[in-house]
């Protein structure tokens, strides 16, 4: 029990430490493109990687790496980070420390894409969750049609449901295909209310919105990673169950709160979201249907 503690309190302070940017080597090399003579790990002329050298298919690799952008080490040291410290990783990135973690759009974008090829159907049991949201809209339109046939519904009634049943497996269809616009709205969306309640905390207490905006793209992108693997294994009521402790940790770690008070200021944010996205929500249906009821 005493070795647990001690490895917990070992980890808690590595938590909390700043990334440490190791030294640089001392030891002589010669850019192999410009042929300057330097020490450390980039040339000065260039830039190329001391690392460099012959040709070999682990360079080809991580060539190939640095085309998508996954080649540099802090792209593997970001998702770590997500996943072991989130808020004190992006405490340290909003205080500067911008080149030792992977950007936040670019890996946002990336993590959407890779989620998109998840839910489409590349995970263990082939499941097409897309699809299946859209199948949900057919069901729903033939009860409504055998409903309405029983009742002898007038044509007019099942025609408007018919059109209504269509526009919302269009709606549906046009959010699956522009996943990230849609995400990127409803993050804005949910910033405003969260950003009000967090941005004098004890850690950050001039915290700007934009610098908030990143912190909730990195949010994210945390969350993103998790939902990918619990999507790949269909675990995603698993996943579901722990989302509220995924979002209050990295809340907690950034901003300094208690967790008694970033849960408290997070539900209020929460619940005014819900009234302005519902709202929204309401009020596009509500004209769709008026829309397909007057035609």
């Amino acid at each position: 029990m005493n070795d647990l503690k001690e490895k917990y309190r070992r980890f808690r302070e590595w938590q909390q430490q700043p990334y440490q940017v190791k030294p640089l080597s001392e030891k002589g090399h010669v850019c192999t493109t410009c042929g300057t003579s330097f020490e450390g790990n980039y040339c000065p002329r260039c830039g190329q990687s001391s690392r460099i050298g012959r040709y070999s298919f682990k360079n080809a690799f991580l060539l190939f790496l640095d085309v998508w952008g996954l080649g540099n080490r802090g792209m593997f040291r970001t998702l770590r980070d997500l996943i072991l410290r989130p808020g004190y990783m992006i405490r340290d990135y909003l205080q500067g420390m911008q080149m030792a973690y992977f950007p936040p759009f670019k890996l946002f974008f990336l993590l959407i894409a890779l989620s998109l090829l998840v839910e489409s159907g590349f995970n263990i049991k082939g499941t097409n969750r897309l699809e299946e949201s859209l199948e949900l809209f057919d069901q729903l339109e033939e009860e409504s049609t055998v409903e309405s046939e029983d009742e002898k519904a007038n044509e007019i009634q099942k025609q408007v449901t018919a059109d209504f049943v269509q526009d919302s497996k269009d709606f549906t269809r046009w959010v699956n295909n522009h996943m990230t616009i849609v995400l990127l709205v409803l993050l804005l969306l949910f910033s405003g209310p969260l950003y009000f309640f967090f941005r004098h905390s004890p850690n950050i207490p001039d915290m700007r919105y934009s610098e908030f905006f990143v912190a909730i793209i990195y949010f994210s992108n945390m969350s993103n990673i998790y939902s990918i693997v619990a999507s790949f294994f269909c675990m995603n009521i698993f996943y579901q169950s722990l989302l509220p402790v995924v979002a209050i940790i990295p809340l907690k770690q950034l901003s300094g709160y208690s967790y008694w008070q970033t849960i408290w200021k997070t539900l209020i944010a929460l619940i005014i979201f819900a009234a302005v996205f519902y709202g929204i929500l309401i009020s596009i249906y509500a004209t769709q249907f008026a829309f397909a009821y007057t035609q």
